[in-house]
């Protein structure tokens, strides 16, 4: 399994947008249900920074075909302050991250 990070500014006046975009990723996400992909976008202290954290096979982005995903894409950088930067993760530890509770 592949587990990337990836986090963001957009400037103050675009949050509603931005979040409009990701929550329609969810609603489509819920839909398709592609196996294999976990996900998770979180909003920071600071109301305009994003942290999306992401599980998936190795070798594929599940979300890459999808069309929310591809609209959320278009236009990322002239609504962000601070663009995406993606990071790789590496596990060192979790508990329970990554599965559902009992």
């Amino acid at each position: 399994m592949r587990r990337v990070m990836v986090s963001y500014r957009v400037k103050p006046e675009r949050v509603a947008e931005n979040e409009g975009l990701v929550r329609a990723v969810y609603e489509e996400l819920g839909s398709v249900e592609p196996d294999g992909l976990r996900y998770g976008t979180f909003r920071r202290a600071d109301g305009v920074s994003f942290l999306h954290i992401a599980e998936m096979p190795e070798g594929e982005n599940p979300l890459a075909g999808l069309p929310a995903f591809k609209a959320f894409l278009v236009g990322i950088g002239d609504r962000c302050d601070e663009p995406p930067a993606t990071e790789e993760l590496s596990e060192v530890g979790s508990y329970r991250l990554f599965e559902e509770p009992r």
